[in-house]
C-alpha cells in the first residue's frame, strides 16, 4: 500500500460498543488514517454518502440498523465503499452471508490490532486495482477508435499477449508485415502500462536521415553544426519515464545502433555536440517489418543491440491469416469514414463484401483502410458496391477463395474450424452443402459450432467497435 494514499482514505467505523469503538479509532488514527466514527448504524447511513469514505468497518450485531443491514445499504448506494465487519458471534453461517451480500472481509473480537489494519489496507489496494482498471477500459475505448479490434483466433492470440506483456517494463520488439498495425500495437502496449500517464514518442528511423535521425533522438546543443542555434531536447528526454517507440529500427545505421545500444546499457545519452550525460529512464518499443535475425547473421543489425531490443518479441498476424476480422473492420472502417466526409451510408453489398474477404491483403489492414476509404468518397448509392472498391479488389475472382491461408504450427482442431467456417461463408450458412462438401455428416458441423459457441460464452473477448 502507497503511504501517500493513506491519509487521504477515510474509514468509517460504527460499533454499539462505545469502548471498543474508540479503540479502533485509535488504532486506525496511529496509522494516518482518516476516520469517522458513530455508535449508531443510521448516521453511519448518513455519512456513507460523504464521498471520503473509502471503508467501513462496523460491528455486525448491533441494535436499530446492524451491520449486514448497513452492509446491504453501502452495496446499493456506494458500491465503490468496502465493507469489513467485525463479531464477537463468529459462525461459519453469519460469515458465509456476509461474503456472499458483499463483505470485503470477516473479523472476529478480541480484535487484533495487525489483522485489522492489514484487511483495511488491503481493501484500499482492491480499490486502487478497480481504479486502474476502469481507466484502462477507458483507454481501451480510444484505442478501440483506431481499429485494434478482431475476433479471429490469430487477433486473440495476439491481443491477450499483447495484454499480459504490456505491464512489465521489458523491451518489446514488434514484428509482422507492413500495415498490420505495429504503431497501434505499440500505443496499446503503452496505454496499459505503469508508464501511461507518461508521454509516448514515436519516431520513423526509416524515414529520416542518419544525421537528422541522431539528431531527433539525442538532441542537440547549441552551436553543434551549422544552424544549431539553441539547444534543443531529443525523443530520448521528452520520453523520460514514458516509452519511445522505434519504427522500423531495422533501417538504423551502424552508427546510429552504436549509439542506441550505449542509450540501452546505460540509461544516459549524450547531446549532438555535447559532453555531459543526461539520464533517461525510457521503455523501448522498436518495430520491423524486417527479418532482423537474418539482418544479424548477414551483419546488417548489431547482434548485442538485437537482443536488446528483443527481450520480448510479439508478432502482429497479418490480415490474409485473420480473414474473420475482415468484414468486422470494414464496418468499422465504413462508420469512421461516413462520420469523416458526411455520408450517411448503410453497409457494404453482399458482393463486396465477399469481394473483400477474397482478397490477399498484402497491404494489410492499412490497405483495408485505404480500400473503405475511397469507397465511402466514391460511392454514389446507399450500399458500397463492387465497383466503388479498388480495381485490384473489385474486379478480383467473383467465386469464393479456393485457398485458406493456414500459418505454420495451426493446431489441428483450428485447421478444422477454419475449414468448415470458410465452407459455411462459401455456401452462404448451408449446412448440409457444407457437409456434402466437406464429406463428413450434416450434425458434425452442428456439433463443430456448439463448442465453438461454449468456448466464446466461456472466454472474455477482445474489444469491438461500437
Amino acid at each position: 500500500m502507497d503511504a501517500d494514499s493513506i491519509p487521504s482514505s477515510t474509514v468509517l467505523i460504527v460499533d454499539d460498543d462505545k469502548a471498543n469503538l474508540d479503540s479502533v479509532c485509535k488504532i486506525f488514527q496511529r496509522e494516518g488514517f482518516q476516520t469517522l466514527a458513530t455508535t449508531q448504524g443510521k448516521e453511519a447511513l448518513e455519512w456513507l454518502l460523504r464521498p471520503e469514505v473509502s471503508v467501513i468497518v462496523s460491528d455486525l450485531m448491533m441494535a436499530g440498523v446492524d451491520g449486514q443491514e448497513l452492509l446491504r445499504a453501502a452495496r446499493s448506494m456506494r458500491p465503490d465503499v468496502e465493507v469489513i465487519l467485525m463479531t464477537a458471534y463468529a459462525t461459519v453461517e453469519t460469515a458465509v452471508s456476509a461474503m456472499r451480500e458483499g463483505a470485503y472481509d470477516f473479523i472476529t473480537k478480541p480484535l487484533k490490532r495487525h489483522s485489522l489494519v492489514r484487511a483495511v489496507e488491503k481493501a484500499l489496494e482492491k480499490q486502487a486495482l478497480v481504479r486502474e482498471n476502469q481507466s484502462l477500459r477507458a483507454r481501451l475505448g480510444v484505442l478501440d477508435s483506431k481499429a485494434l479490434m478482431g475476433q479471429s483466433p490469430a487477433f486473440r492470440a495476439f491481443y491477450d499477449s499483447l495484454l499480459q506483456i504490456a505491464p512489465s517494463s521489458a523491451s518489446v520488439l514488434l514484428t509482422g508485415e507492413s500495415g498490420t498495425g505495429k504503431e497501434l500495437a505499440a500505443r496499446a502496449l503503452h496505454g496499459f502500462s505503469l508508464r501511461a500517464k507518461y508521454p509516448f514518442v514515436a519516431v520513423n528511423c526509416a524515414a529520416l536521415p542518419e544525421s537528422i535521425l541522431e539528431a531527433e533522438l539525442f538532441g542537440v546543443e547549441r552551436g553543434a553544426y551549422t544552424g544549431a542555434v539553441s539547444k534543443r531536447d531529443g525523443r530520448f528526454v521528452r520520453a523520460n519515464k514514458g516509452t519511445l517507440f522505434l519504427d522500423e529500427v531495422g533501417d538504423m545505421s551502424p552508427t546510429a545502433q552504436v549509439k542506441l545500444l550505449r542509450v540501452l546499457q546505460e540509461g544516459e545519452i549524450e547531446r549532438l555536440g555535447g559532453t555531459q550525460s543526461i539520464k533517461v529512464d525510457v521503455r523501448f518499443i522498436a518495430a520491423t517489418h524486417k527479418n532482423l535475425h537474418k539482418e544479424v547473421q548477414e551483419g546488417r543489425f548489431r547482434e548485442d543491440l538485437f537482443y536488446r531490443l528483443n527481450v520480448v518479441e510479439l508478432h502482429l498476424p497479418s490480415l490474409a491469416s485473420r480473414r474473420e476480422d475482415i468484414s468486422l473492420l470494414a464496418e468499422y472502417f465504413l462508420k469512421r469514414f461516413c462520420l469523416k466526409n458526411n455520408k450517411p451510408l448503410q453497409g457494404l453489398t453482399p458482393e463486396a463484401l465477399q469481394a473483400l474477404e477474397n482478397h490477399s491483403w498484402p497491404g494489410n489492414v492499412r490497405e483495408l483502410e485505404h480500400a473503405m476509404e475511397r469507397a465511402v468518397v466514391l460511392c454514389r448509392h446507399n450500399l458500397v458496391g463492387l465497383a466503388d472498391l479498388p480495381e485490384s479488389i473489385g474486379k478480383g475472382p467473383k467465386g469464393y477463395a479456393s485457398q485458406i491461408l493456414i500459418p505454420i504450427g495451426t493446431s489441428m482442431e483450428e485447421i478444422e474450424r477454419r475449414v468448415i467456417n470458410e465452407t459455411l461463408r462459401y455456401t452462404r450458412g448451408d449446412k448440409n452443402l457444407a457437409a456434402h462438401l466437406l464429406g463428413i455428416a450434416t450434425r458434425t458441423i452442428y456439433r463443430k459450432l456448439a463448442t465453438d459457441e461454449n468456448e466464446l460464452l466461456e472466454k472474455p473477448t477482445p474489444p469491438q467497435a461500437d
